[in-house]
């Protein structure tokens, strides 16, 4: 079965060089660095103490805290950091520079992991959340090199992919050193797809650091975009959910004539298009880009505010009084809940949460969120919670007790690695 999935990743791998080329269309930064993908990196020549894979931005967020630690132990440089997509890599570099080195991760064929590893030389290998690729694990177990899957999770959905192939994926968990799971749900089904070394650790997301100038930024802004209004974001949207906001936001200003929206895309490539839609549906923009920020150019207090920047997400929920995130009344799984409830913020997000279903259920059953099925509703709510500040105070606090109550994640992974790396 080996033999079979390599076969068809080299047959893959033109089409993926295609689509590297056709993305780069709208996004050039996919051209960008292909030899990385298959391998050549600068080699380290004493090696590196830990490899760390992140996919993308949510990832790379995830496992901040993480790498922040392991920089303490091992020092600057003793790092490697991989990512799939230019935008984890813009935020990686943001968020750790030269501390670590840097570069995409390697396609899972056989010579370009073997290539990979000949020149990193990792001791352990942290591969972040649910990527299971089959060559890597097996040329790590060869080599003797412990890897674990942290903050790792597994949704229902994805079970009854991976269960089709039980056997095969059994082989796959069989080569990894530990799955230190997100929960005991997802260590369950782990389990159940063949893994015999897995634990629920905890949510590595629960870690997550408040940057405090971020939060000072986004007061400040506040202040100046209009003291005394009504601010809701919409956070991390998808294509169909800015849309869905700016409908919802239509509503609320037909009540709260002062209010303002705080859209923030998820992908920078989306940008322009969705300052397009904001004009379109005929709202005073201000970008956070542009030279007026935080002033409208027309003068007028904006009624939209596009936070079309990389890296400051805490600070547009500061400047927010209910939170609204994405990826989830469109299929997408959802994006991370916890970021706006540590900030003592209520949160709204839709049915489509399936990648975040523990952070869902946690913060539901706190009090803490409320689940709109649509931009209606998600109006609605909105309108609610800016009429009742009682409720959005109960609300962030139940959300920030949460995220502060199920902190700990961050050390009981640290405390596996040392054993795994003294084994």
């Amino acid at each position: 079965m080996r033999t079979i999935y390599s076969g068809l990743l080299y047959l893959a791998a033109p089409l993926a060089l295609l689509r590297l080329w056709w993305k780069g269309r709208r996004q050039p930064e996919y051209r960008a660095r292909i030899a990385e993908r298959f391998g050549h990196v600068p080699p380290a020549p004493d090696g590196v103490a830990v490899w760390v894979h992140a996919v993308s931005v949510g990832e790379t967020l995830a496992a901040a805290p993480l790498i922040e630690r392991l920089i303490e132990r091992h020092g600057q440089g003793r790092l490697w950091l991989t990512t799939t997509t230019p935008t984890g890599s813009a935020r990686a570099s943001a968020a750790f520079g030269a501390r670590v080195r840097h570069s995409y991760a390697p396609y899972d064929l056989p010579h370009a992991v073997a290539r990979f590893l000949d020149r990193v030389r990792p001791r352990l290998i942290v591969v972040m959340e649910t990527e299971l690729w089959p060559n890597l694990f097996r040329a790590a177990s060869a080599r003797g090199i412990p890897l674990v899957v942290a903050n790792a999770r597994l949704s229902p959905r994805s079970l009854r992919g991976y269960s089709r192939l039980r056997t095969f994926f059994a082989g796959v968990l069989a080569d990894c050193a530990w799955v230190a799971a997100q929960s005991e749900a997802d260590a369950q089904r782990f389990r159940s797809l063949g893994a015999a070394r897995v634990s629920a650790i905890g949510n590595l997301k629960f870690d997550l650091q408040v940057p405090p100038a971020q939060v000072a930024a986004g007061q400040q802004w506040r202040t100046q975009l209009g003291s005394g209004r009504p601010v809701w974001i919409a956070a991390s949207t998808h294509e169909g959910e800015e849309q869905a906001a700016l409908a919802a936001h239509r509503k609320i200003v037909e009540q709260r004539p002062d209010a303002l929206l705080i859209l923030v895309p998820r992908h920078p490539q989306r940008f322009e298009a969705v300052a397009q839609l904001v004009r379109n549906a005929g709202f005073d923009l201000v970008r956070r880009s542009a030279p007026s920020f935080p002033r409208c150019a027309s003068g007028t207090a904006c009624a939209v505010l596009l936070g079309d920047s990389m890296g400051e997400m805490y600070a547009y929920l500061a400047a927010a009084d209910v939170a609204f995130v994405g990826g989830s009344l469109v299929p997408v799984g959802g994006h991370n809940v916890l970021e706006p409830a540590a900030l003592s913020l209520p949160v709204l997000f839709g049915p489509h949460m399936h990648n975040f279903q523990a952070a869902r259920e946690l913060l539901l059953a706190s009090g803490a969120a409320v689940e709109v099925a649509d931009g209606t509703a998600l109006a609605h709510e909105t309108l609610a919670l800016f009429g009742d500040p009682a409720r959005r105070a109960r609300m962030g606090a139940a959300g920030r007790a949460a995220v502060d109550a199920n902190r700990g994640a961050l050390n009981r992974l640290l405390t596996l690695l040392d054993t795994l790396s003294a084994a």
